[in-house]
């Protein structure tokens, strides 16, 4: 390793993916969120008002200004990943990418017409060149998606909330979107991690990189698989209180937890899918024209149907036991939140009660 903690030239050979298509790595609770996200009500013409209004060329110009352009001479170790990150997932145009001082590690793709790569120096020196490469291509992956737009929208959005916020209900109408544009992008951070590991192809460099980025530098005192354990966790511990604090938690936040993010990124690792794309088999960009909308929205909700069956949280077990005809929503709810079985339940001879005191009982056991 240099002087800089980087070597300039890659360590070792990786696949590439020709015409590669962002559908080969996007999360399907991605796809969805935004479908969900155009279809609110005001979105379009919101955004197509606001995309004319942005200052794209003033924070061009902000950065160009006050931020260093990384360059064959300038940060020259991460120009060179960026090339490779673009190389491998078959980007045509590099993006440009600035390092911003920061000592808190952030990166970001934002732009409307270009995309522009933006890390903080707290990431830079927090990062070795491994975790480095993941998340030049997370950002890579945001760049392919065409994510870039939309956060900068949001990014816009959120700003102008905040200044309007005095106005008596002058930020409800905004702060729909934002809070929309939130659960949208909370989503891509899971594609973009996708895109990481493909242009990494190193899965426990993915996994180091979120476990600094939640407890910083200081691998000698952590481990990969207690820091996933602590996903499962928090996503099984508690109960329908504690699911609706999880909500309440996240809804602020544009990115998903770390602990989670590491454990899907690693759950789609194992999956098949993903050795599918290591062995050259993956959708192509000239194919998106013929990409039926349908099978999208069916993929998606295969994925949510699928994460409601499997899911270890109370409330998402409570709606899978819900859909499944397990009994009445108010009443289940009543119970599970005051832990007084309604009288509905108990008139049924103890089925859905007596069920729901088992229940409640082996989620317990499986939470210890």
């Amino acid at each position: 390793m240099t002087g800089t903690g980087f070597e300039k030239a890659p360590a070792r050979d990786r696949r590439r993916f020709p015409g590669i298509s962002s559908r080969a790595y996007e999360h399907p609770a991605d796809r969805s969120a935004l479908v969900a996200l155009r279809k609110l009500s005001g979105f379009d013409t919101a955004f197509k008002a606001l995309s004319g209004l942005l200052p794209e060329r003033s924070l061009r110009l902000l950065f160009l200004s006050d931020s260093v352009r990384v360059g064959e001479t300038q940060f020259p170790h991460l120009y060179a990943m960026l090339r490779d990150a673009c190389y491998i997932l078959d980007l045509e145009k590099v993006p440009q990418m600035y390092v911003q001082q920061d000592p808190k590690p952030n990166a970001m793709c934002i732009g409307l017409d270009e995309p522009i790569i933006v890390v903080t120096t707290g990431l830079v020196e927090l990062l070795d060149e491994e975790e480095m490469r993941a998340v030049v291509g997370h950002e890579v992956g945001h760049a392919l998606s065409g994510h870039s737009v939309y956060r900068t929208v949001l990014l816009f959005l959120t700003n102008l909330a905040l200044k309007v916020a005095w106005i008596p209900l002058g930020n409800v109408a905004i702060m729909a979107i934002v809070t929309a544009l939130r659960e949208w992008f909370r989503k891509s951070e899971l594609s973009a991690d996708r895109a990481g590991l493909l242009v990494g192809q190193d899965v426990n460099a993915s996994m180091r990189g979120l476990m600094k980025i939640a407890g910083g530098n200081h691998l000698h005192e952590m481990n990969v698989d207690a820091f996933l354990a602590q996903a499962d966790e928090y996503e099984s511990s508690g109960d329908l209180r504690d699911s609706v604090l999880k909500i309440l938690n996240v809804l602020p936040r544009t990115h998903p937890f770390t602990t989670v993010r590491a454990a899907e990124l690693r759950k789609w690792s194992q999956n098949r899918d993903y050795q599918r794309i290591m062995d050259g088999h993956y959708p192509r960009r000239d194919e998106d024209k013929d990409t039926s909308v349908s099978d999208s929205f069916r993929e998606s909700a295969s994925h949510y149907a699928d994460t409601v069956r499997t899911s270890k949280d109370p409330l998402m077990k409570l709606v899978g036991d819900i859909a499944g005809g397990a009994g009445d929503l108010g009443g289940r709810l009543r119970e599970k939140f005051t832990g007084a079985a309604t009288t509905g339940a108990a008139g049924s001879g103890g089925g859905t009660g007596g069920g729901s005191g088992t229940e409640g009982k082996g989620g317990a056991t499986e939470q210890g």
